[in-house]
This record gives structure tokens, sequence and C-alpha cells, in this order.
């Protein structure tokens, strides 16, 4: 598929413009342009058909979008907004959750709510194909940004809400002494590892709860210093 020397990819093996890790390559690269060589290198038309090989094989559904912007009722459980927890659109209507646009929230049968940045960021209301860009980067900001750079290609609005920016995310060392914390004072949070993962959001907003704050589970640095002893 290409010469030896033309063979680069990053330090961690990713390969391409769109980064395939070599597995990948031999599962989904396709020869788009009909050459005789799946070239992810130079070939933008190899690079799109064997991205979008991946994605359609790892459960992209055509036609649907990824998802949509929310507005979130005030009594929203922000226990509730994770990957793992899914409703039908009825459901999440019928909770009070409404799309902040007049079209509507698209009609999925399984659908997570994410709030990015906690009760003072935007909220979405994400289907089967937001989770499918997940398989290729399992970020959530990874998908989302991919995920809003596709509605601005095709015309449509950006993200309405407004970020936190004043907030200052926490380094991975931060996250620990917060874990750290958090397990001292009889929040279970498993081992501090310095990942902002579920159960430590969890921990999180079981305290937030029991100081009478909003229980979103999102960390920031004024959290943090309330929570040293």
């Amino acid at each position: 598929d290409i010469d030896r020397d033309r063979m680069r990819g990053s330090w961690a093996g990713a390969m391409g413009h769109t980064q395939f890790i070599p597995t990948s390559f031999l599962a989904y690269a396709v020869d788009e342009d009909g050459d005789g060589r799946r070239d992810i290198w130079a070939s933008i038309a190899d690079v799109m058909g064997s991205t979008a090989n991946y994605l359609q094989k790892n459960g992209w559904q055509r036609g649907q979008t990824w998802g949509r912007e929310v507005v979130l009722p005030p009594n929203f459980d922000y226990a509730q907004a994770e990957l793992d927890t899914r409703h039908s659109t009825s459901q999440w209507q019928s909770a009070g959750v409404r799309a902040v646009d007049s079209r509507g929230l698209p009609s999925f049968p399984a659908a997570s709510i994410i709030a990015p940045a906690g009760a003072h960021g935007p909220a979405f209301m994400v289907g089967p194909n937001f989770r499918t860009i997940l398989r290729y980067n399992n970020a959530t900001s990874y998908a989302l940004a991919v995920a809003s750079l596709s509605d601005r290609i095709a015309g449509r609005a950006g993200i309405e809400g407004g970020w936190p920016r004043d907030e200052q995310p926490l380094s991975r060392t931060q996250v620990k002494t917060l874990q750290s914390r958090l397990q001292a004072l009889g929040y279970e949070v498993g081992t501090p590892d310095g990942i902002m993962g579920p159960n430590t959001r969890a921990g999180l907003r079981a305290w937030q709860h029991d100081q009478g704050l909003v229980p979103d589970g999102f960390a920031t640095l004024n959290l943090l210093e309330r929570l040293r002893p």
C-alpha cells in the first residue's frame, strides 16, 4: 500500500490524515480512488473513504443526526447526565428536556444527556451516531467537537449555550487530590487516578448535594479549595 519511507505516524503509531492505528488500517482502510493502493497519507479519496468505512462498520446510521443541544429543566437530576444512561426521546421530553431551537428533538430510541461543563454550560441529547464517533476516539470533547463542526459545515447554527470560560480545568494532579479528599470524607470514588470518570462524578455529586450545591459533578478549582481540610 505504501513505500516504507513514506509510512510515517505519530509517536503512538497513529498514521495518515485521520490517524488510523495499524489495526484500524488493516480492518477499515479502502482504495477509494481505484489505484490499487490504500493510501491514507496522500490520497484524500482514500482518507475520506477509509474514515467513512470505519464509522459505517461501527454503527453509523445514515441520515440520522448525532444529537441536539438542549435546555434542561431547573430540577434536572445531573446523575442522569451520563453516556451509559439512555432513554427514548419521548422519555426525556416527559422529564422536561427540550431543544434550544425550533427544530425540536430528534427521534432516538436510546439517547443520553451530557453536560460537559455541568450546570453552567450547554447540554446535549446525543444518539447512536455520537456513540459511533466515540468509537473512533473515546473522548466526549472530541466527539462533541466533530459533531458541532459537522453542523457548521452543513450551515446549521453553532452551540448556543455559553461555556464557563472563567473556570480553569483541573490538572490530573488536582483531580487526584480531589479524589483523595472525597474518599477521605467517605464519598466512594475508587482509587485516585486523576481521571474524572463516572465514579468520581458520582462522589462529587453526592458531596455537592450534602453541601447544598447544584450536584452536577463538574469539578472546579473553587470546589477543590472547599474540599481541602
